[in-house]
């Protein structure tokens, strides 16, 4: 299987903004977010579907989304955190972890052709990291 962008992220061929990462799991900075704090938690394997995950994998993938969570919550201080498990773009299992506050918010879809903004990703990747 060829490399996802995701793997390749990981592998530090693509650069990104990093957030967090541990032996399972790489969680970094979605360059096209939903709301600023919009990250990426990611598993080490590629895996194309959620539910196709390892179990140790699908554990540590869930365990780092409830870290980040609560990490954005105490950043952010937002209304909530939201979670979307999409899989349609990359074939790499991926779960988008946001911060919203009100369903306009949580629906909202990101203009994909806009320039990502790197210093403001970076600035946000620093106040979120742990």
């Amino acid at each position: 299987m060829e490399d996802s962008i995701f793997t390749k992220i990981i592998k530090g061929e693509i650069p990104c903004h990093k957030v967090y990462e541990d032996d399972l799991t790489f969680v970094f900075m979605d360059i096209h977010p939903f709301t600023p704090g919009h990250v990426m938690v990611i598993p080490k394997k590629q895996i194309d579907k959620y539910w196709e995950l390892p179990d140790e994998d699908f554990r540590a993938v869930n365990d780092t989304v409830k870290k980040v969570c609560k990490r954005i919550e105490e950043v952010l201080q937002p209304g909530r955190v939201g979670i979307k498990v999409i899989g349609i773009d990359v074939p790499h299992v991926h779960v988008h972890v946001f911060p919203f506050d009100n369903m306009a918010e949580y629906n909202r879809a990101p203009d994909m052709n806009a320039e990502p903004d790197h210093e403001a990703l970076a600035r946000m990747a620093e106040k979120l990291s742990f």
